[in-house]
């Protein structure tokens, strides 16, 4: 007998008696389900986090305001902004190591363009916001001396704020929107990034600090909330971080024996160790998920024994026509691995839906790929040829003259 034929026979069978073969392979559906659920989300989780690590821009340190102390107490880092724009003139101009540097404020605001309105985050910064990120323009140009100098009434709309406030085939660029009832003229837009970095508003730092978010700026009117800098090279980014870091603590006058008022953190290394940290996780869950393959293994294993027992009539009759125990062995197994291929391609259906429907409830970003697919398709394989084997070989270990006497 060929394997076609086996195929061909299991198939037959495995129609006369389709609730039980339904509930046999419910194991694989659910265990093929449940892998290829896992394998589409945290496939989606590492490429939003590539997608965020290339958004940042290559070679890229960030400053943050950190925990202080005032009057005996430790208060929450970033309650205070602690970083000026002197920091960012003194980093740029004393620290060789770095390209470029600039400091921001943000906050968030409904933005209006005639009749329509979009809420967003408003970022104030300088052009070397753009330069540190590697960050092109679709169209338009960038903050001008001029508009940096003089809090000019300019802004850039990142692509979805543009798509937002525009009507479909409107060029953004000269366009009248209004923050907070300040007139700006839109001179640019920008490319995308990702869902994430695109929703956003930029306005010049002065423009931001004098018009409409000041007032997070603190007491100091040179404050920033958080500065970037880009660092020339991958090799120079520990000493850079450390000159930084020794720089600020010299213009704040932070006694040896203090803690720093501030962060330099390096967030696509940051990034780098969340990816490892999502891989590891989505690794135990297909783990956790494979368990439901092995009981539904386990279960098709019972399932055909029984089968076997069932059956020894037929098997008699086979052998004394001439069946071979390789025969008997083979139908066996192509009926076991026919189950847990049926119950993979309902699971691999099954897991697709269900990561969609997560997706589309939870926000998550999913990926379904080949390799997904075909490592569903392999497990179940295995399995069918694991657990079938022990049930296939008793089959064809029967006596026919026996077998032929069972009732």
């Amino acid at each position: 007998m060929t394997a076609l034929q086996g195929l061909q026979i299991a198939l037959q069978v495995l129609r006369l008696n389709p609730l039980r073969s339904f509930l046999t392979i419910l194991g694989i559906v659910i265990g093929v389900a449940s892998v290829v659920t896992v394998l589409a989300i945290g496939k989606g989780a590492q490429l939003q986090l590539e997608q965020q690590i290339r958004s940042i821009g290559a070679n890229v340190l960030m400053i943050t305001p950190g925990a202080i102390h005032q009057g005996g107490v430790r208060l929450k880092a970033g309650t205070k902004l602690t970083l000026t724009e002197g920091d960012v003139q003194a980093i740029i101009e004393q620290i060789p190591e770095i390209q470029v540097a600039a400091g921001s404020i943000a906050g968030t605001a409904q933005v209006i363009h005639e009749s329509k309105n979009w809420n967003t985050t408003i970022n104030g910064t300088t052009t070397g916001h753009f330069l540190v990120r590697d960050w092109q323009l679709s169209s338009g140009r960038y903050f001008s001396a001029d508009d940096e100098a003089g809090a000019g009434k300019v802004a850039i709309l990142g692509s979805i704020t543009a798509r937002e406030l525009f009507q479909p085939g409107e060029n953004p660029i000269g366009g009248q929107i209004r923050i907070m009832n300040v007139p700006l003229e839109v001179i640019g837009v920008l490319d995308r990034k990702g869902p994430a970095q695109d929703d956003v508003a930029f306005v010049p730092l002065t423009t931001a600090k004098l018009r409409f978010l000041g007032s997070a700026s603190g007491i100091n009117r040179d404050s920033v909330a958080y500065v970037i800098t880009k660092v020339a090279s991958d090799g120079q980014m520990a000493g850079a971080q450390t000159e930084i870091e020794s720089l600020l603590r010299q213009r704040h006058r932070i006694p040896t024996d203090q803690e720093d008022d501030f962060k330099v953190q390096d967030p696509a290394a940051a990034m780098e160790a969340q990816q490892g940290a999502v891989r590891t996780v989505a690794l135990l869950l297909m783990a956790i998920a494979s368990v439901s393959l092995l009981v539904g293994g386990i279960s098709i294993m019972n399932v055909m024994i029984v089968a076997v027992t069932e059956r020894t009539r037929e098997i008699g009759i086979r052998r004394a026509l001439g069946g071979r125990m390789r025969d008997i062995r083979l139908q066996f197994l192509c009926e076991a691995l026919v189950l847990c291929l049926i119950g993979g391609a309902i699971g691999i259906g099954g897991g697709i839906t269900l990561s969609l429907t997560i997706a589309r409830m939870a926000g998550w970003i999913t990926a379904i790929d080949a390799q997904a697919i075909g490592l569903s398709v392999a497990f179940s394989a295995a399995t069918g040829l694991i657990f079938g084997f022990y049930p296939a070989h008793q089959a064809s270990k029967l006596n026919p003259i026996e077998a032929l006497k069972a009732e």
